[in-house]
């Protein structure tokens, strides 16, 4: 889950990384009140989980309260590459001398954790990784050690930062790692790490991805999800339990592992190309057991989504029998009743598959249309989204 700005920077001041004062407003009251809280000049910058802010118009200095009252209202609305901008962050304004960066990430590739650090912040990481890799300073982190401040140094050493500030930024990493570990992490990003005209480095920007799977180690990380801005059918998938991702194709999918749901997508995908180019509308895998309650979350919330055409159901039997998992696809459809009204292509192999399609074809269900092949049936589900 990614966090907003302020949700991040609250995190690093709680593990005690420098940051400015600040507050959020939902509405231009509101920013205006932030910013005679907080006196002087301000920053009122959108809060949207997407880079590129300063470039859309979302973030604005402001050197009074009515000013920053302008400012929200103009940021407030604001659509940042589809994300609407509901909050603002009012924040004290810095004199900024010197933008870097720094992060630590989970490096997925190296099944390790990785410092990535540069003098040269304030701009996209990629770009300077593209342009000027020997700028990035990468430096790998054994998760039985994690950082001390000698590691810390290592870091801060490899990225060539100044020595008249190394000292604070070795600091800034040891509490950045401690909290990248006490939130269970996958990302915390300080983009830029600034030097004021103090001399005083400071986090002005801040990114914070928190793993889902920690979840149960982490119940306060339930309430900074915002409910809000979640796509209201995977907010509905949640609420079943369903690993469940909108798309924005045509052909809804259902499958039982996440693998086979993977080359479910691309095999559509590619059918697609023959039928008008629809393509895939979600992933949504039903884990290894298909009981009818499941299927029956599964296609409510697959058939509630108004660009679904067509819904394949591709489904291998392993520890659940294909004629068990049709027996779900019949009983979903009974609960489902008349809300089950668009082409379901099935195509069952495996264990028992058999019976499982012996008992679809009795149950005879107009809108099922049974096929033996993965390829063949992903090629009817584009073909009856197409014409639908």
């Amino acid at each position: 889950m990614d966090l907003y700005e302020y949700q991040a920077k609250e995190i690093f001041a709680a593990h005690g990384v420098p940051t400015l004062p600040g507050s959020v407003a939902t509405d231009v009251h509101g920013a205006k009140a932030a910013a005679e809280e907080l006196g002087g000049p301000v920053v009122v910058k959108a809060q949207v989980k997407t880079g590129g802010r300063g470039k859309a118009g979302g973030v604005k200095l402001a050197e009074t309260p009515d000013e920053a009252g302008q400012k929200a209202e103009g940021i407030l609305g604001l659509d940042i590459k589809g994300h609407v901008t509901r909050r603002v962050l009012v924040t004290s304004a810095s004199d900024i001398v010197e933008e870097y960066y720094f992060s630590f990430l989970l490096d997925r590739a190296n099944r390790n954790f990785l410092a990535l650090a540069s003098v040269e912040g304030g701009m996209e990481i990629e770009e300077v990784a593209a342009t000027k890799p020997e700028a990035l300073a990468r430096v790998p982190i054994d998760p039985t050690r994690g950082v001390d401040e000698a590691k810390a140094r290592e870091i801060v050493e490899a990225a060539k930062f100044p020595a008249d500030i190394a000292d604070q930024v070795v600091a800034v990493a040891v509490q950045l790692w401690e909290a990248f570990v006490a939130e269970d992490a996958t990302l915390v990003e300080i983009n830029p790490l600034a030097k004021d005209d103090q001399d005083t480095v400071l986090a002005l920007d801040g990114k914070v991805t928190v793993d889902g799977n920690a979840a149960f180690r982490r119940p306060q990380q339930t309430e900074l999800a915002d409910e809000g801005a979640q796509d209201p059918l995977e907010a509905k998938a949640k609420a079943k339990d369903l690993n469940y991702v909108k798309l924005d194709g045509e052909v809804g999918i259902i499958g039982n592992g996440a693998g086979l749901v993977m080359s479910t997508l691309d095999v559509v995908a590619y059918s697609g190309e023959a039928h008008r180019g629809v393509k895939p509308a979600n992933f949504l895998d039903i884990g290894g057991g298909a009981s009818a309650e499941v299927m029956a979350a599964g296609l409510d919330v697959i058939l509630g989504d108004p660009d679904v055409r067509s819904v394949f159901v591709n489904v291998f039997g392993g520890i659940t029998a294909c004629d068990a998992v049709a027996n779900g696809i019949v009983q979903a459809l009974e609960m489902l009743g008349g809300e089950a009204s668009k082409p379901l292509v099935v195509r069952l192999d495996g264990n028992n598959v058999d019976e499982g399609r012996r008992i679809l074809s009795e149950a005879n269900h107009p809108v099922v249309t049974m096929v033996d092949t993965m390829d063949g049936a992903a090629d009817k589900a584009a073909e009856l989204a197409a014409r639908a």
